[in-house]
């Protein structure tokens, strides 16, 4: 038997709002449905995302611009812009997630994983699942797509590998979107919460 995991304050902070949330809209009349996914599983997808992803990317690189270029001396750099931009990513989803919350940031909460020291943000409240999913997948676009297609068409090798980077960093939101998308139901109504100690989220529908 695996040893139950054990809570942070701010999760079980989390488990206890869910709870009732999760309670009054089951009194409502919905069903719950968990569609979470494994951080063992992201990983792994992770790595196998950034290497496809270099081969793509600098495949179109060296379509457009007929050379190949590398940050070389500058990799220090770009790493370091890589690990703010971790955070960046973060506060995307929490910005994106503001406009559709009742409250704003108020129903946004950020923080840090331990022991893996990942920062993370998640939504406390239900959302629409489209509204989700824009949240969801923002930061792919933002750090990810667009800075790719900018470095392709302006033949900037160090903002291309941070932008493969930052789009393999997405691979956890990329499941999540996998999961939802795939998810099919002929309720009527349906809303989306992000779980409460796990990575994914949990749908509610009657």
């Amino acid at each position: 038997m695996s040893e139950k995991k054990k809570l942070s304050e701010a999760e079980v902070k989390r488990l206890e709002r869910f709870e009732k949330i999760s309670d009054d809209l089951k009194q409502q009349g919905y069903r719950r449905q968990d569609l979470t996914v494994s951080i063992g599983a992201a990983n792994v997808f992770s790595v196998v995302l950034v290497l496809v992803l270099f081969v793509i990317a600098y495949g179109l690189y060296y379509l457009v611009n007929h050379t190949l270029d590398f940050p070389g001396a500058d990799m220090v750099f770009y790493l370091i812009g890589v690990i703010v931009l971790v955070v960046v990513h973060e506060l995307v989803h929490g910005l994106t997630w503001s406009f559709f919350t009742p409250h704003g940031f108020k129903d946004i909460e950020f923080g840090i994983m331990k022991p893996s020291m990942t920062p993370y943000c998640t939504c406390l409240v239900p959302l629409k699942k489209e509204q989700h999913m824009i949240g969801t997948v923002m930061p792919l676009i933002v750090l990810g797509i667009i800075p790719m297609i900018i470095a392709i068409l302006t033949a900037n090798p160090g903002l291309l590998f941070i932008s493969v980077i930052m789009s393999a960093s997405a691979a956890g939101d990329i499941m999540i979107l996998h999961r939802m998308l795939g998810y099919k139901t002929n309720a009527k109504e349906i809303i989306y919460m992000d779980h409460p100690t796990e990575a994914g989220g949990v749908v509610f529908e009657k």
